[in-house]
């Protein structure tokens, strides 16, 4: 089952920083997505990845805080019922 996972970056304040965070998520595998965000210096990875074997790659890069951990919350589309 996928999960999510949210880590916050306390060394990710530039590019060269955040490129080198998702080269190295990138090579975990069963990523599914990454996503980036530099003024809240967090990073999300979706997929079915061992949490702790990616804390420990990431803290190559730089001080790591694991911000949540869960299951991926699909989004609900609305089923609409026609009755006649």
């Amino acid at each position: 089952m996928a999960q999510k996972v949210v880590l916050k970056i306390l060394t990710m304040t530039d590019e060269r920083t955040k490129k080198k965070a998702i080269e190295t998520v990138a090579d975990i595998y069963g990523i599914d997505s990454i996503a980036a965000d530099m003024t809240e210096q967090k990073l999300t990875i979706i997929g079915e990845m061992d949490s702790f074997v990616l804390a420990k790659k990431m803290k190559k890069i730089g001080k790591v805080e694991i911000i949540s951990v869960g299951p991926v919350q699909e989004e609900k589309k609305e089923e609409t019922k026609d009755e006649k």
